[in-house]
């Protein structure tokens, strides 16, 4: 009986349960014409004979192209779109905000509740368990969380029933901080440097293939500027594409409207933060007591599911042992929005007017009162000039 046909994007798609292939054959970088292969299918074995016969037509459409010898790989767009059917399709680790193979950056305000997602996104990655109103499509995986925020006994408290029953993670979810009594040793140029080596060595030292860092600006001291945060970004992304991991890296928020919308621009630092990673989210703070959204602010792998008009309303509870965020709703980012009231207009408009007379820039006077700078400048415009 002859086997209907099959496209060899469903063929991907298939379980790789019973799969009898290199894994890494599926996912390396390596240009098709330095990967050798090897055909021990059998002739029943129909998946494996257009496996192994698609990437040998990769690899001899490769042959053809000219290497540049320079910075850039030039190859004709089917080439590009032959050898990128050989990837995997990137499943999603936290539903529509975070897809395997992605930068990601989650951006809040302090104490809205970064570190307590993050931890629980690792968690359900490394145990392979959908978060609660959250979909998970890829499978159990190593997770290296990076903690540059809480002591291991602030940890330990987050995750326990006042230090008693405490929960139990799965093996795969590894935790990270700084060791105080670390020798910095000689030949490093500088903290910085080190701390990016000691990140290697721990990625493969655990074998993880998902990184959480908490958060992005230890890594570097400064990331206003563009000089500082693209060096930053660059290192990240070298990273996931030497070992092929997902990355979610937590950021700040600086002061900021609460009656205006999240958008990229409240990110803290350099806008090659936002332009260079892959996708990134938002935690919002809601007007109603303790509710907290979801957004989504950037997205390469799908649409933007999560954005102004269906944001996911959630709350901090800790039912037992372990400090979640439970799902509640979606609902629009204007309902959770705080309404000025004609006072608060007022004193935010006299206070341009008394940092202005003190010489502060339209930017530094935005900075201080959680306003743009546009947004100085339009009520400097509208203000009557007074005596």
């Amino acid at each position: 009986m002859v086997a209907p046909a099959i496209s060899f994007n469903d063929l991907l798609k298939t379980k790789r349960t019973n799969m009898n292939v290199d894994e890494h054959l599926l996912t390396t970088s390596e240009p098709p014409s330095q990967i050798t292969y090897v055909d021990n299918t059998s002739g029943t074995d129909t998946f494996m004979q257009d496996l192994v016969g698609h990437m040998k037509k990769v690899k001899e459409s490769a042959t053809e192209v000219t290497n540049s010898g320079g910075l850039f790989k030039v190859k004709p767009a089917s080439v590009w779109i032959e050898e990128a059917k050989i990837r995997p399709i990137p499943r999603m680790l936290f539903d529509h905000f975070w897809y395997e193979g992605e930068l990601n950056i989650l951006f809040a305000d302090t104490n809205v509740g970064k570190s307590i997602v993050a931890v629980q996104i690792g968690n359900s990655v490394s145990s392979g368990s959908p978060i609660q109103g959250f979909d998970l499509e890829a499978p159990a995986q190593k997770v290296l969380y990076f903690d540059f925020e809480l002591t291991d006994k602030q940890f330990e408290a987050r995750y326990s029933s006042e230090f008693c029953n405490h929960y139990s993670f799965n093996p795969n979810f590894y935790r990270a901080e700084i060791d105080p009594y670390a020798d910095f040793p000689n030949g490093h140029d500088g903290f910085e440097r080190y701390l990016n080596d000691s990140l290697d060595i721990a990625i493969k030292e655990t074998g993880a293939k998902v990184l959480i860092i908490d958060n992005i600006t230890y890594l570097k001291n400064e990331t206003e500027k563009a000089k500082d945060a693209l060096p930053l970004m660059k290192h990240l992304k070298a990273l996931k594409s030497k070992y092929g991991l997902s990355i979610l890296a937590l950021a700040h928020t600086p002061k900021r409207d609460p009656s205006k919308p999240l958008t990229r621009n409240d990110l803290q630092g350099s806008k090659m933060l936002i332009n260079f990673c892959d996708s990134a989210f938002a935690i919002g703070e809601s007007t109603h007591e303790q509710i907290r959204y979801f957004k989504q602010i950037k997205a390469r792998n799908t649409e933007i599911k999560y954005g102004a008009d269906n944001v996911c309303l959630c709350q901090i509870n800790k039912p037992d042992n372990f400090l979640q965020f439970e799902f509640i709703s979606y609902s629009s980012e204007r309902k959770h929005l705080k309404e000025m009231t004609e006072k608060e207009i007022d004193n935010i408009n006299e206070r341009v007017l008394e940092l202005k007379k003190a010489g502060r820039s339209l930017r530094e006077i935005g900075s201080e009162l959680g306003i743009s700078h546009m947004k100085v400048s339009r009520i400097l415009k509208e203000t009557p000039k007074t005596q």
